[in-house]
């Protein structure tokens, strides 16, 4: 999809604020401070329109960005940004409401035929944590199409990339699954065609 304009349309802080289903939507989960909103303003092709912070958690809502949006307001598709999972300084009653409401989106959504897939986003340099495989069960209850994506994998050699997608494939396998993996980086624009090939691919 070639991106001629992209804009933040909406923040949607729960169920009810959501936008009508008006265009394929497309989700973008991970932990908080995984280089989301970087990657997002990579495949918008903008440096600041998803806000990026040191803060981890900044992110409370789901975030709609619209791509080529007609007159009527009507995009060829939303990119949307998800809370961060599981940020320590947040508190347990506050996670475990965002990730019901996350839970919701993936699911519902999809089974309405909105979402069109979902992408998750883990760092390179650490692989699969913990609480990124708790947010893969969370994910795998969509039936939408997944795909993880591997941030700031620029940091890595190439040796290490080839052990770091290994690790991913291992610790996917136990669910019966092989997910499509791409190496990405923001700041070097990595993975961004393929990441878009995929998704053109699922819409």
């Amino acid at each position: 999809m070639k991106v001629k304009h992209a804009e933040f349309v909406l923040s949607a802080p729960s169920w009810r604020t959501l936008p009508p289903p008006i265009a394929p939507e497309v989700a973008f989960v991970g932990r908080s401070n995984v280089g989301k909103s970087s990657l997002l303003n990579a495949l918008l092709g903008r440096k600041q329109l998803a806000k990026t912070s040191g803060t981890p958690g900044k992110t409370q809502a789901l975030n709609f960005y619209a791509v080529n949006p007609n007159p009527q307001g009507h995009p060829d598709v939303f990119l949307v940004d998800l809370p961060g999972y599981g940020y320590a300084k947040v508190s347990q009653k506050q996670r475990a409401r965002w990730q019901q409401f996350i839970g919701q989106y993936v699911t519902q959504r999809a089974e309405e035929g909105t979402l069109r897939a979902v992408v998750q986003l883990i760092d390179s340099r650490h692989g699969m944590t913990k609480m990124d495989a708790e947010l893969l069960a969370v994910m795998l209850e969509s039936p939408a199409p997944h795909v993880i994506a591997l941030t700031k994998s620029d940091k890595l050699g190439a040796n290490e990339r080839q052990r770091v997608v290994a690790g991913i494939q291992a610790e996917l396998a136990p669910f019966g699954l092989e997910l499509p993996i791409v190496l990405t980086s923001s700041q070097k624009k990595q993975g961004i065609a393929e990441l878009w090939g995929w998704i053109d691919a699922v819409l």
